[in-house]
């Protein structure tokens, strides 16, 4: 688990200085050569840089102990920095969109190879990235590493966008195609919509979680088996489960016959945690209410 959370915040840090390396890259090519869609992704970029450092620190908190004051953990720490960075993407989409929207009524700028080349460049290198981090953040069910590795997905479609476009206008400028000088603001438009579906998504599970929303009745479901398999259980009175972060909370209650003593109620508990723990690494807690049964 330590050298899984070691990898997790390796990965964030990766993450961290490729934004600040692209940033540069992109507003300095995008200012020179005049590209919309390049400099509307180095903002873009920029907002990776404060996003990637929001997970960063969220994750760091959420690994954290419980203590007196945050009892149940300090998962939803990494909830919060998922919430930041689709915060971030929202606005960035917001700023590419009117940008790639005003330059329509300005005079194209000229296609560069250098634009094209450094909009490629960051294609490969965020696709190599998502790859990466979405991989490990599903490895160690981190909500911050899996916003970040969504977060390098936005910027494959913002490069792809950017690729595109800037291929179009120097097909244009090649062939004197006047319309398709317009590929490179097109694209920052289309890119917009993409990465503000993402942030979008991303907010809403992270107002999910925030909100105690019940994880999936296939899980629910999974728990129930389980639960089952337990002797002395006659009955299922409530099941709930909760995402915390990075793990799951889990709340049961059960009848289980009334003549049993204290510790053989405590016994049962045990075996009902032992159960669901052993088949679900995910889970953090197992809550468990005893309710007497009697035979009828």
């Amino acid at each position: 688990m330590k050298a899984e959370n070691n990898s997790s915040i390796a990965a964030v840090w990766i993450s961290l200085f490729s934004n600040i390396f692209l940033t540069a890259i992109k507003v300095i090519v995008g200012v020179l050569f005049k590209s919309q869609v390049l400099l509307a992704d180095g903002i873009h970029n920029a907002g990776d840089v404060i996003a990637t450092g929001a997970a960063l620190s969220s994750m760091k908190i959420s690994k954290q102990p419980a203590d007196d004051d945050h009892p149940y953990g300090h998962g939803k720490a990494e909830v919060l920095g998922s919430g930041i960075v689709a915060f971030i993407l929202a606005l960035a989409s917001v700023y590419m969109g009117y940008h790639a929207v005003t330059a329509f009524w300005e005079e194209p700028a000229e296609a560069s190879w250098f634009a094209f080349a450094a909009a490629l460049i960051s294609l490969v290198w965020k696709q190599a990235l998502y790859v990466y981090t979405i991989k490990l953040g599903r490895q160690a069910k981190s909500k911050a590493l899996i916003a970040t590795a969504y977060d390098h997905l936005a910027d494959v479609y913002a490069s792809i966008a950017a690729v595109i476009g800037i291929g179009l206008s120097l097909i244009g400028e090649a062939y004197d195609i006047s319309y398709l000088s317009y590929g490179d603001p097109a694209a920052g438009i289309i890119v917009s919509f993409l990465v503000l579906k993402l942030a979008y998504e991303m907010a809403r599970e992270s107002m999910d979680i925030l909100m105690e929303k019940t994880i999936s009745e296939h899980k629910l479901n999974e728990y129930q088996e389980l639960i089952q398999t337990v002797p002395a259980v006659k009955r299922i009175d409530r099941l709930r489960a909760r995402e915390h972060g990075h793990y799951v909370l889990v709340d049961v209650r059960v009848s289980i016959p009334a003549d049993m003593t204290i510790q053989q109620g405590h016994d049962v508990s045990r075996e009902i945690k032992k159960a669901i723990m052993d088949k679900h690494d995910d889970v953090g807690e197992v809550m468990i209410h005893l309710n007497p049964w009697y035979k009828a």
